[in-house]
């Protein structure tokens, strides 16, 4: 399987036979690649994801000033240490949820639920996590 239908089919996938999905979702590697991303993922520069992977290995790092991805400014909540980071604007957010080798994106906005989310990203990112990626 692609890259790719990892991001149309579990990532911007129909949550709970609703209709309603993700804004945006990708996987990208540590190194900063892109492996996958939906049309609507926001260019993000190298250094915001820099940022993301520092948080990881010291968490609460982007606390202070918050979470960048595509210009946009998250102000980071509950998280899990070295595993997930949560991020919230308005009434939509994010959740990044680390792997071996990737990270998993998931941007959302209402109607879409922060639990929503959440549970989209983190499934996926606890599949990969097993496989070893």
């Amino acid at each position: 399987m692609s890259w790719q239908t990892y991001v149309d089919e579990h990532l911007m996938c129909d949550i709970d036979g609703q209709g309603q999905h993700l804004a945006a979702a990708a996987i990208i590697g540590l190194d900063g690649s892109v492996w996958a991303q939906s049309a609507s993922f926001p260019k993000f520069k190298p250094e915001e994801i820099t940022g993301i992977i520092t948080d990881f290995a010291e968490p609460g790092h982007l606390a202070p000033t918050g979470l960048h991805l595509g210009g946009t400014k998250y102000m980071v909540i509950q998280g899990e240490a070295g595993a997930v980071i949560r991020g919230k604007k308005g009434s939509g957010g994010i959740t990044i949820k680390k792997t071996a080798q990737a990270l998993v994106f998931g941007i959302y906005e209402e109607p879409v639920t922060p639990g929503q989310c959440n549970m989209v990203v983190e499934r996926l990112g606890d599949y990969l996590a097993e496989q070893g990626l």
